[in-house]
């Protein structure tokens, strides 16, 4: 499992980045009034990479311990690009951002039993995940 994990974040990103084809393909995206404080698009194409990077390295180092909720939210990361980008469903989109900060949550918190570092690392994590919440969120209300 431990090797697996690290393995499992990065095919969680090439899948999630696959969809990421659609953003600028029909213009539905470009079109969507969104919130003042969504960054330029370039920055996400920064910080996702970081992001994947500390959660394949938490991973690896405790696999024993978060094995099972971690492999979960890893289908959700993979699949809300898709549900957003290429299905066009920001409310659903909303939904599975808002379980993915919930099982983050849980194992954040697990990770803080564990290990002072692990918890560090993995917590830009779930602040960004929260920001893309509020993100996903505002496009919601504001379409």
């Amino acid at each position: 499992m431990k090797y697996l994990l690290p393995f499992l974040v990065l095919l969680a990103s090439v899948i999630g980045s696959l969809a990421n084809i659609y953003i600028n393909s029909d213009g539905w995206y470009t079109a969507l009034i969104k919130s003042p404080l969504n960054p330029p698009s370039f920055i996400f194409g920064i910080v996702w990479p970081i992001l994947y990077a500390l959660m394949a390295f938490v991973s690896f180092k405790a696999a024993n311990i978060i094995w099972k909720p971690f492999i979960f939210q890893l289908g959700l990361n993979a699949a809300w690009s898709w549900i957003f980008f290429f299905f066009h469903a920001p409310l659903l989109a909303l939904v599975n951002i808002s379980g993915l900060l919930f099982i983050n949550q849980r194992i954040l918190m697990t990770l803080k039993k564990e290990s002072t570092l692990l918890y560090f690392l993995y917590l830009p994590y779930i602040l960004w995940l929260s920001f893309a919440a509020f993100l996903n969120a505002s496009i919601v209300f504001l379409n």
